[in-house]
């Protein structure tokens, strides 16, 4: 069974939340738990940002992890001891929440994946509106909310995690929990127009409503989901214009929630995640990291690269990449021979059509461009449909000219700022969405692109191939000073400072870091 302490530097802990205890509350656990062969459980840590930066927290000063094993059917006595001994030196104590296979398919497959994931990232004709996904979303959140309400105590600070459990701090409050909760919304929050269409919209704003602090990546889907709450529910004043605002909803702002109709305040604020900079430049500068780097740029024979990193998703725009990557190729002649792209897609969901299909539309298309395209030596683009070792994407951050990072939506994008952090020679060019959250921060190192307009795209790949090496860096260095000085750590530290602090004024609005206009496009 792996140690759940975790291994490298120590990172830098943020500030305390007031002397109450941290509970985290996530869809997974931050462990992988797996049944073996001879009946013993696999338990592998669990990865991404998230974890990273809320681990050494609770590790630090002690705390409870909420959240699905990810494991049907398993006795609860077991998985709770298996995560008990995973536990027992750490410091800290997971508390699985048990669930069905029904509940597994219509609450995360169907409510959370088929009607929130689309519909938040701007694509409602890919929704499923299935009023039993809605009851089965309603049910796992009282389960959550009943696992919580029995492992915690009076003063506890709850930290609620992503689209999944929008509805918990209305459930809490309706058995009465006494303790303060905190939400985070890791993707975006749509614009009025686009949430109007969800059948669902008054009980999910006012399940998150219920929550004492709201945090989103960017101002403007802060500024979606105020509109969203002015318009929808009446009572509702803000006040502020920095990082974090107050929101005071008057008694009819409670109505329907089970609790008392008393006016009551709520802070709502923009925290942008991010990455360990630190960890993640000094991994990328070690020497096995280093020498793969290098095999890659030799195999290359002086040619850029140009890298893609993508999940299977029909939110990350690869399709729309690979027809730009084409324009581009088409328009541009002296790119031939002289240019190649990594496009690494990485797995996920091929049990559902529609991402089966994605990954047939992906894969027709590099024939396609490569059967057009490829010359003695040279094909233009290398596809990897598989999830890559830590050490070969850091290698490839590394090799890489270019990072071309266009989804359609995203409510960050960590590869972009992950590209930044490995890029510890100070060089490479960052080519970014306007639509992923990060471009609100990079926008004053990054090319920023319109993925929808493929003729710009083509001709920013253009731009980046002829860029001066001087420019290449004087771009990189501003986007590594802005990914460092905001890094993981930060975005934890300003979040419960925001839970605890009394006086807003301590969260001005950093232009440098959240400015308050969207990237403006450029070529």
């Amino acid at each position: 069974m792996s140690p759940a302490n975790g291994s490298g530097p120590a990172a830098p802990v943020p500030v305390s939340t007031g002397g109450s205890r941290l509970v985290c509350v996530s869809n997974r656990l931050p462990f992988v738990l797996a049944r073996m062969a001879d009946g013993e459980w696999n338990v592998q840590p669990g990865s991404g940002g998230l974890v990273n930066a809320l681990l050494p927290v609770l590790r630090n000063r002690g705390g409870l992890w909420v959240g699905w094993t990810g494991a049907i059917g398993e006795d609860i006595g077991e998985l709770e001891g298996a995560l008990a001994r995973l536990t027992k030196d750490a410091g800290y104590r997971l508390k699985p929440v048990q669930l069905t296979a029904e509940e597994r398919d219509k609450f995360y497959y169907g409510f959370s994946n088929e009607v929130i994931w689309p519909l938040f990232h701007d694509l409602q004709t890919n929704c499923n509106f299935d009023p039993e996904f809605w009851r089965v979303y309603a049910q796992v959140n009282r389960k959550f909310s009943a696992v919580l309400a029995e492992s915690t105590k009076p003063g506890d600070f709850i930290w609620v995690h992503d689209y999944h459990l929008m509805e918990v701090a209305r459930e809490l409050r309706n058995m009465g929990t006494q303790c303060r909760f905190g939400f985070f919304l890791h993707i975006p929050f749509p614009s009025l127009d686009i949430f109007l269409k969800l059948p669902w919209r008054f009980e999910i704003l006012r399940g998150l409503l219920e929550f004492d602090l709201i945090g989103f990546q960017t101002l403007r889907d802060r500024r979606n989901f105020l509109q969203c709450a002015r318009t929808l529910i009446k009572g509702i004043s803000v006040q502020g214009k920095g990082q974090v605002v107050s929101m005071r909803i008057e008694g009819s702002g409670r109505e329907g929630a089970g609790a008392t109709a008393a006016s009551r305040e709520i802070r709502v604020g923009a925290f942008p995640i991010s990455i360990d900079f630190k960890g993640f430049a000094d991994r990328a500068a070690s020497s096995a990291v280093s020498k793969l780097a290098h095999y890659f740029r030799e195999n290359l024979r002086g040619r850029q690269m140009i890298l893609g990193i993508d999940r299977l998703d029909y939110t990350k725009g690869v399709p729309n990449k690979l027809v730009a990557f084409r324009n581009a190729l088409n328009r541009y002649p002296e790119l031939h021979q002289r240019i190649t792209l990594i496009q690494q897609v990485v797995p996920s969901r091929e049990d559902i059509p529609e991402y089966h299909n994605l990954r047939l539309e992906i894969e027709h298309l590099v024939s396609e461009i490569n059967g057009e395209f490829t010359q003695s030596g040279w094909v233009p683009i290398h596809y990897l449909f598989r999830s890559l070792q830590p050490t070969e994407v850091l290698a490839y951050y590394r090799a890489a000219d270019i990072a071309l990072v266009t989804p359609l939506k995203d409510g960050m994008n960590l590869v972009a700022k992950e590209y930044c952090g490995a890029r510890v020679e100070d060089d490479g060019v960052l080519i970014l969405s306007e639509f992923a959250g990060a471009a609100a921060q990079l926008q004053r190192g990054a090319v920023i692109v319109n993925p929808h307009d493929v003729e710009g795209v083509a001709d920013s790949i253009y731009k980046a191939f002829c860029m001066s090496a001087d420019e290449r860096r004087a771009r990189m260095r501003r986007l590594r000073r802005a990914v460092r000085e905001t890094d993981i750590f930060w975005w934890v530290d300003s979040y419960l400072r925001a839970a605890i602090e009394k006086d807003l004024s301590h969260f001005p609005l950093a232009e440098d870091y959240l400015p308050d206009t969207q990237p403006a496009l450029t070529h």
